[in-house]
């Protein structure tokens, strides 16, 4: 194989069909944000699955799914996952979706080529298929695998967004989809499932929404019918496919054709606390946007504290006098260890009265719009 790796740029939002191996092992290094991977299971399935009616059940029987051997499957498997390590940029991330016939193989493989595994998330189906047998549990869920390239990647984690879409409490590691049914569900001329293992879009769209921003390129190395390239195009990120199979690549060409972008405005997310950049609260004096003298008050109106020229504040009560930092003094009249003096603290505009945080604001968007 010949030394040259393929630039990304060149490759950005497009299905290359082959092998996912040798098409990985062509690309740049160290070029990737993100890989989803929906890799063969290797159910290991004896012949066809019946309902208690001996109606034919539509399962997973496809010849990329069947390997030789335990050992066969982990040669494949790693021979993938070195490919995806050394695709990944050093702080990118790979999630990679089995189920307890191949992903504890998988975890094993992974941790072994020096991925640091951060979760493990558990689908949670909504609408399973029964156990028809009766001799087990119904199998309802199915594993992700979310790991960093190493342990010292400073990955991408929007916490503040995905606690905003779960009612304001941190996102656990189950999640509740439905498979994928209905409409979403691509079919073929005949009504039959163009793909046997087609994933729902809500399940992409909250692994992309978790783990990238946009602009990111993700690369899915088992693309299947498209679901993680339409998901990608809809949320604003960049998308590689890689797929051999010529009826898959036309179905999720034309899905991804059929897909259209969000507005700018709805594709902003909610911003990590711990990236935001800091702001002293003596920059606000620095630039104008308050002035020493100027009086702060609580939320009640009840208490009030002067603005220094060095940023301090200064507020005395019936109890005593305080002086120190925004937060020291509002925790200190408040009887409590700790305080935002952001939120806490409001200023004067006319008859308006806004808390602090709306300078603060302020002045990273000049920052921004200097920078």
């Amino acid at each position: 194989m010949s030394s040259h790796k393929i630039e990304l740029s060149t490759c950005l939002n497009e299905i290359l069909a082959g092998d996912c191996t040798e098409i990985m092992n062509s690309l740049q290094a160290e070029s990737v944000d993100m890989i989803f991977a929906d890799p063969p299971y290797n159910l290991q399935l004896n012949g066809a699955l019946a309902r208690p009616d001996d109606s034919e059940v539509d399962a997973c029987d496809d010849e990329w799914d069947k390997f030789d051997s335990f050992e066969a499957y982990d040669q494949f498997t790693e021979k993938w996952l070195k490919a995806a390590h050394n695709l990944l940029k050093p702080d990118g991330t790979i999630w990679v979706i089995g189920s307890y016939h191949n992903i504890f193989r998988v975890g094993k493989i992974m941790q072994d080529l020096g991925f640091w595994v951060l979760n493990d998330i558990i689908w949670r189906k909504t609408n399973p298929m029964p156990n028809f047998r009766g001799r087990r549990f119904t199998n309802a869920h199915e594993t992700m695998i979310w790991a960093s390239k190493s342990e010292k990647s400073k990955y991408t984690f929007n916490y503040q967004s995905l606690k905003a879409f779960n009612d304001d409490i941190q996102m656990r590691s189950d999640w509740e989809f439905p498979l994928c049914t209905g409409g979403e569900r691509l079919k073929d001329a005949r009504g039959d499932k163009v793909h046997p293992t087609q994933k729902p879009e809500a399940l992409l769209k909250r692994v992309l929404m978790a783990s990238t921003n946009p602009g990111d390129t993700v690369l899915d190395p088992f693309f299947g019918t498209g679901t993680t390239g339409a998901v990608a195009k809809k949320l604003g990120r960049n998308f590689i496919g890689l797929e051999q199979d010529s009826s898959y690549i036309k179905a999720a060409q034309k899905r991804i054709d059929e897909t259209t972008l969000l507005e700018e405005e709805e594709l902003k997310q909610m911003p990590d606390k711990k990236s935001e950049q800091r702001v002293p609260f003596g920059n606000l004096l620095d630039v104008g946007l308050l002035e020493p003298g100027t009086i702060l008050y609580t939320p009640d109106n009840k208490m009030q504290a002067r603005v220094r020229v060095d940023g301090s504040i200064a507020a005395k009560t019936t109890l005593g006098s305080y002086q120190g930092s925004i937060h020291k003094v509002g925790a200190a009249l408040q009887n409590r260890p700790s305080c935002n003096g952001w939120t806490y603290w409001h200023y004067k505009r006319g008859d308006r009265q806004m808390p602090l945080d709306t300078l603060r604001q302020k002045y990273k968007d000049n920052i921004k719009t200097i920078q």
